[in-house]
């Protein structure tokens, strides 16, 4: 990487929990690529002041976690489709003071839903309804999915999200129907007190045709590993935070990555 220089582009980004995987993502390719740029992972007590920075001090882009990617909407120029619909940001860009806000999230599962010829008359079974699930819920909807149900105890958000969309909502899996597409967007089967957890049921995974985990630490949860023995089709959450990585990158830098590069920095970033 160039030593640090006057010259030297700037992104950043919010979270709650800052981590080191988006800033060794894009510091490894900004190295590899030999872009005078750096990353930097931050938090805030002060949203509208970070924002007010990231105008004032040319920051180039901010990639946006939780709890700040509704509150951060009003405080943007330009809200690009793929958040409006959604109203739901992960990621700012600057062009000169003018802030637009998009969600490359919804980007990558909608990439995914593609590249893996899911088929759009699948019946599905999404469990969650968090901020991540509606972007994955919204991305089913604009793929043309017609048949999804949204399995979530919470009464609230639950059915709020599934109306959202035209979709069906159950307070437990049981309750619903037979589905050819299984989609965890829950911390079910992520490391720590859950990491063991199966987010469906054994007999839902041999039946199913795809089975998806949102979950990206561990890659190999054991929904993926379930479906894999079971010799059903995988997506992993791997892929969708290399993918919504990559789509942030080309933002900021203006470069299109292949598909080799967003492979090892991915790795990379992901390493212990």
């Amino acid at each position: 990487m160039p030593i640090l220089n006057k010259d030297m582009q700037v992104s950043i980004s919010l979270a709650a929990r800052p981590s080191n995987i988006g800033t060794r993502f894009h510091n490894f390719l900004y190295d590899e690529l030999g872009v005078n740029a750096v990353y930097k992972a931050f938090t805030t007590d002060d949203l509208a002041g970070a924002v007010t920075g990231i105008r004032a001090l040319g920051i180039r882009g901010c990639s946006v976690s939780m709890p700040f990617k509704e509150a951060i909407i009003p405080l943007v120029d330009v809200v690009e489709d793929s958040a409006a619909a959604i109203q739901s940001v992960n990621t700012v860009v600057n062009d000169g003071g003018v802030l637009t806000a998009s969600n490359t999230d919804y980007e990558a599962v909608a990439s995914l839903l593609a590249s893996h010829a899911v088929d759009p008359a699948a019946r599905v079974l999404l469990r969650g309804s968090g901020g991540m699930a509606k972007a994955v819920t919204a991305a089913f909807r604009g793929a043309g999915f017609e048949h999804l149900t949204v399995v979530a105890r919470n009464e609230r958000t639950g059915p709020a999200l599934a109306a959202q969309y035209g979709y069906e909502w159950v307070a437990d899996e049981r309750a619903a129907g037979d589905a050819d597409v299984l989609v965890n967007v829950t911390p079910l089967g992520m490391r720590g007190d859950q990491q063991d957890a199966l987010a469906f049921e054994q007999d839902r995974v041999d039946a199913a045709g795809t089975v998806f985990d949102v979950v990206a630490f561990p890659s190999e949860t054991p929904l993926v590993q379930a479906g894999r023995a079971a010799g059903t089709s995988v997506i992993t959450g791997a892929e969708v935070i290399a993918l919504q990585a990559a789509r942030q990158f080309e933002r900021y830098t203006g470069i299109a990555l292949t598909d080799d590069q967003v492979r090892r920095a991915s790795e990379f970033s992901r390493a212990e």
